[in-house]
């Protein structure tokens, strides 16, 4: 940053002249800023600063003053990164332009994901700080998702690359090898073009590898290398360089050698950058396919639709529709933005968004979501939000965020990599010296050959992709099973839980009661009696009132109209249905009323045990039934808890229901810790008791009163059926209604995690093993020298093996939920978009 640095943000909550004061006041409390003016009318503020202010601290300052600074995102497209230590270098040279708040590098996606203050700087001009950096950068547009197009082009011209090379290097390493390891054959390539001539022809066609397909090593390497930040291609640059010139003089002038160390290592050299391209043709093959989860929910998305226009239908591509647009469907399309059915009716397949197979009824009034199937009907419907609002370009941008994230242990391979490079070329240096000081003859040949395999077989590819791959295809595969990873470090958090706390209604149970028990009188039949009590309750508001009357009408009882009802507040209802006088409500108002309960009497303390509210109906003055309500078990609860439970997580329930309610439920799942009658406000005190008692902690809910446990939780985990208010304050959104998603959620994290380990033990146990081995430790004791070939190829499959092994992350099956769970495998419309 330069002296007197000038920044510019958008400020949000400006209103009169005292919020400017007060703007103005807390920037000039930041250390380092020299002035700050303000613009009302412009709702901006242009900071003058020095060190130690930087751009973030500024949008901190506003945030803390309650004006925050208006930020957005951007996603790049780099181009050249290699390694880990590229990755750093971008991430450096990102964060350190104006008005960037955070940049995160993947290497795995290539791509840059940077947040940044609106006015301080533009994403063309952020895309220009990689570039300047070496790292040529472009900024997506706001509709581009996917850079298949540019990423396939990369690949066809890096196996054109390859291929090229590899037939230049086929004539070099038969010759030389060949002469070697082929009996006759030394005398043969003597016999015909002769040994000189053999390495005149080495020397064209390897010159013609180098600075043909390998340029790109030596345009990179050695420029980071004199910036002193040397990367993987100053590593190859260097190894190759040196087997080359050392060629080189063994061929044009040999004398200058100690006599018998005049070799060529043409094929060496040669080999290495056939090797080494093969392996980086390999590793854009497969992160193409880490990307896969992205696209194919791009896919989902509808190109055109038919939209109402001046009374005329016409066609239209989806990024022409506004909001307030009518929109035609006809069947079997996709609808193309969510909405509000206008007219018609239909049932649509959502399951895509909620993951349930069976077709939802729609109809006027009822809401539709952008990328689900119309199934046989008509429909018209009003666009309500498009392009980025809508909910599955939300579920696509949640993904590519989480994809994009650094976990925690990300920070370890960082602090590693950054000094991993220097370490590497000082031990190949100690190599060389170590060779020539006490080697055998001839030590100067030995010495090139474990100096160069050094740097070849440490090259960090493996580091900087253990943990990035894993994360796309991890995160993506969770999308495809509904679960949606909004934060990235919840991943490594959710693995790291002991408990997941649940609230109970709408999480564990329906949301709704539901009539559960109806236990009649001896001389009462019970259809008459429910038809009465619901014709009663269909006067009534309350929830309970409505779950009798949803319970009659699905017998297709018809409910005749009662007179004279009155609600007797704290007893119950009254009402005149048909002649008979009906009370419906607590025993307190059959006691009240002089109603006998008789022998209903003893069902109702049973009821409650059960979690059940126990309510009496009396029909003209005599006891007719004791009537259960519930809020009913959703049928994937049970199982979903032994599952958890199979996963090792201690299960607690939160909720404001009465004890006896909750403990009931809580015997009859099997839950290990119930809190209960907990006010909204002191479920977040009951998860720092629990969290004291436990570990960390998880806690599911659905609704707004949850929304202060789920950010306080270590990971939050909303219902999508919630609301919205939930699903924006947790760190994972569930796209389906049960708790399946939450078993999903932690087996996916616990894979996820674990394929991280294992490709991080691979790629820091391969340098740690096979350095030593490159340098010649096992020559003394009769072991090999470690060609610089075998070291290339070694390094290659390191990279390889960490990338397959993250693929495997695409398989994992659900292990709960069965077929609802996973969107690949419903719809035949989707499961094509979604194929393998």
């Amino acid at each position: 940053m330069t002296e007197n640095a000038i920044a510019r943000f958008q400020v949000e909550g400006m209103n009169c002249a005292s919020c400017v004061g007060r703007v103005e006041r807390a920037l000039s409390g930041v250390p380092g800023v020299t002035s700050a003016s303000v613009n009302l009318a412009g709702e901006s503020v242009q900071i003058g600063f020095e060190a130690p202010a930087i751009p973030a601290t500024l949008v901190e300052a506003l945030s803390e003053a309650g004006y925050p600074a208006v930020t957005e995102e951007v996603t790049l497209d780099v181009e050249a990164m290699s390694c880990a230590s590229c990755v750093g270098r971008v991430e450096r040279a990102l964060k350190a332009g104006d008005g960037v708040l955070s940049a995160n590098v993947n290497l795995a996606s290539e791509t840059a994901t940077v947040r940044f203050a609106v006015g301080a700087t533009t994403p063309a001009a952020i895309a220009e700080l990689a570039t300047s950096a070496g790292y040529p950068a472009r900024a997506r547009s706001k509709d581009q998702v996917d850079g298949e197009d540019r990423k396939a082009g990369e690949i066809r011209q890096l196996a054109r690359r390859t291929l090229f090379a590899a037939l230049l290097t086929l004539p070099v390493f038969v010759i030389e090898m060949g002469t070697h390891v082929i009996p006759g054959m030394h005398h043969v390539v003597a016999s015909t073009i002769g040994i000189q001539n053999s390495h005149y022809l080495q020397f064209l066609l390897t010159t013609i590898v180098l600075f043909g397909p390998g340029l790109q090593f030596y345009t990179n390497g050695f420029p980071a290398l004199l910036k002193g930040a040397p990367d993987m291609n100053s590593l190859v640059a260097l190894g190759t360089s040196a087997a080359y010139g050392f060629s080189l003089v063994s061929t044009f002038a040999p004398k200058v050698l100690p006599e018998g160390t005049a070799n060529v290592y043409f094929e060496a050299a040669a080999v290495i950058v056939v090797l080494i391209l093969l392996g980086r043709l390999l590793e854009a093959r497969a992160k193409g396919r880490t990307g896969e989860a992205i696209r194919r929910l791009i896919g989902l998305q509808a190109k055109i639709a038919r939209v109402e226009r001046d009374g005329t239908v016409v066609e239209r591509p989806i990024e022409q529709i506004a909001v307030g647009d009518i929109i035609h469907v006809r069947p079997g399309e996709k609808i193309a933005v969510d909405g509000s059915v206008l007219t018609g009716a239909s049932y649509v397949d959502e399951s895509m968004i909620t993951g349930e197979p069976v077709p939802v009824e729609k109809k006027q009034g009822a809401e539709v979501v952008g990328g689900t199937v119309n199934g046989t009907g008509a429909v018209t419907f009003r666009a309500e939000k498009v392009g980025a609002d809508t909910m599955l370009a939300q579920i696509i941008q949640m993904v590519e965020q989480a994809q994009g994230a650094k976990l925690p242990i990300q920070g370890l391979v960082d602090r590693i990599t950054l000094w991993f490079v220097p370490t590497v070329m000082v031990v190949a240096a100690l190599t060389v010296a170590v060779w020539l000081l006490v080697g055998p003859d001839p030590a100067l040949s030995l010495a090139l050959v474990a100096g160069v395999a050094v740097l070849i077989i440490a090259c960090p590819c493996a580091m900087g992709l253990a943990t990035p791959t894993s994360i796309m295809v991890g995160t993506g595969r969770a999308a495809e099973m509904g679960v949606l990873f909004r934060k990235g470090d919840a991943l490594q958090m959710l693995q790291e839980s002991t408990v997941v706390a649940l609230d109970k209604t709408g999480t564990l149970t329906e949301g709704r009661p539901e009539l559960t028990d109806l236990i009649t009188a001896d001389d009462m039949e019970e259809a008459g009696v429910l038809r009465l009590v619901a014709a009663v309750e269909a006067k009534s508001e309350h929830p309970i009132a409505e779950a009798i009357v949803r319970a009659a009408e699905a017998q297709r009882h018809e409910l005749s109209s009662p007179t004279d009802f009155t609600s007797i507040t704290g007893f119950g209802v009254r009402a005149l249905v048909g002649g008979h006088e009906v009370l419906v409500g607590a025993d307190r108002l059959m006691v009240r009323e002089g109603v006998d309960l008789g022998s209903l009497s003893s069902h109702s303390e049973a009821l409650a045990r059960k979690g059940k509210s126990p309510l009496y109906a009396a029909i003209d003055g005599q006891i007719a039934a004791v009537i259960a309500v519930a809020d009913p078990i959703k049928p994937t609860t049970p199982a979903a808890i032994r599952a958890l439970h199979n996963l090792g997580l201690k299960v607690a329930m939160i909720t404001g229901d009465n004890a006896m309610t909750a403990k009931a439920i809580a015997a009859e799942l099997g839950i290990d810790d119930v809190v209960a009658e907990v006010l909204p406000e002191g479920k977040v005190a009951a998860l720092e008791n629990l969290r004291t008692d436990r570990g960390k902690l998880a806690f599911v809910g659905d609704g707004i009163n949850d929304a202060p446990a789920l950010a306080a939780a270590d990971v939050g985990i909303a219902i999508g059926t919630g609301t919205d208010v939930a699903i924006e304050t947790a760190d994972v959104v569930l796209m389906s209604g049960d708790l399946n998603g939450v078993v999903n959620a932690f087996d996916i994290s616990r894979r996820t995690m674990r394929n991280i380990r294992q490709n991080l033990f691979w790629a820091f146990g391969y340098n740690t093993l096979l350095i030593p081995v490159a340098a010649g430790v096992l020559y003394p004791l009769g072991g090999p020298l470690l060609s610089p070939v075998l070291a290339a190829g070694a390094m290659a499959l390191s990279s390889v093996f960490v990338l397959a092994n993250a693929l495997r992350l695409r398989w994992v099956e659900s292990i709960a939920g069965g077929r609802k769970q996973d969107i690949r495998k419903t719809e035949p419309t989707l499961r094509s978009a979604l194929a393998e």
